[in-house]
């Protein structure tokens, strides 16, 4: 039994993958004080997650906790050390999806999750960590994010106006405050840019990694950064004039590549 479990639940486009990639890259000097599971460890969890974030419906959060439930079921004992579970889509969709338009699924998925871990480990404590961002700056980021992954033609005005409550991401850290019975700690990705490991030295501090270990961790680079604002141009013009979504994606592809290519 892990003698702490803290859940990385998200939230998108605050530095989550320069977490996990220091995590994933410093796995074994981490090895002695903590286990970390990222999303492709539980990739049906996610799966779940995601489901229930959209429909919302009773057999999608039995899926979700089952699966769950399956996980920690599943985990070698680990009595020293404390196990990190990291993935953003933990609460549900990065919103701006379809009718999607906020994190709300988020503090039903974090009761279960609580629920489901304090009943197969009594004995551990359960700790929530949720990394956010100023909104302003995080709508901007999302905005980009959907034209660059899903068909979205909308101007970023429009997009704005269509979900209003897509940013309120401090007020969802409040929600899941009430919603389950252990701490939920979060910082603010621009808080984080001084700190020896950006985003993930939270993360590690509540995983209790000693400063020293710390200290001797490769630092990831800033991960699934932004293209420039020329490049996303052209991917929301894909999508504005290529209506075959094969060709559409083949067209985005070769957009992306050129701008990798141009940038080495």
């Amino acid at each position: 039994m892990p003698r702490r479990i803290v859940i990385h639940m998200g939230f998108h486009k605050t530095g989550t993958s320069s977490v996990q990639q220091v995590l994933r890259d410093n796995r074994k000097a981490l090895r002695p004080h903590m286990r970390s599971l990222l999303r492709w460890a539980f990739s049906d969890v996610v799966s779940a997650a995601r489901g229930y974030s959209m429909w919302r419906d009773p057999v999608t959060l039995l899926k979700f906790n089952t699966r769950f439930a399956r996980v920690l079921a599943d985990l070698p004992a680990m009595p020293k050390r404390v196990l990190c579970l990291s993935a953003e889509e933990l609460a549900g969709h990065l919103p701006g999806r379809d009718d999607m338009g906020d994190y709300s699924a988020a503090p039903v998925l974090a009761a279960e999750m609580a629920d489901i871990a304090q009943a197969q480990f009594p004995r551990a404590e359960i700790v929530f960590y949720l990394s956010t961002r100023a909104p302003d700056a995080w709508i901007e980021s999302a905005y980009w994010q959907h034209v660059k992954s899903s068909s979205l033609t909308l101007d970023f005005d429009a997009f704005c106006a269509r979900y209003p409550d897509a940013a309120t991401l401090d007020s969802t850290v409040t929600q899941i405050a009430h919603a389950v019975p252990c701490a939920v700690h979060h910082t603010r990705l621009e808080d984080t840019t001084h700190l020896p490991l950006g985003p993930a030295t939270p993360v590690l501090n509540l995983c209790e990694v000693p400063a020293a270990t710390q200290a001797t961790l490769t630092h990831a680079p800033a991960a699934n950064t932004r293209p420039d604002m020329d490049v996303l141009a052209r991917l929301l013009d894909a999508n504005r004039t290529i209506t075959d979504a094969k060709a559409r994606k083949q067209a985005k592809d070769a957009i992306l590549r050129a701008a990798r290519e141009t940038s080495e």
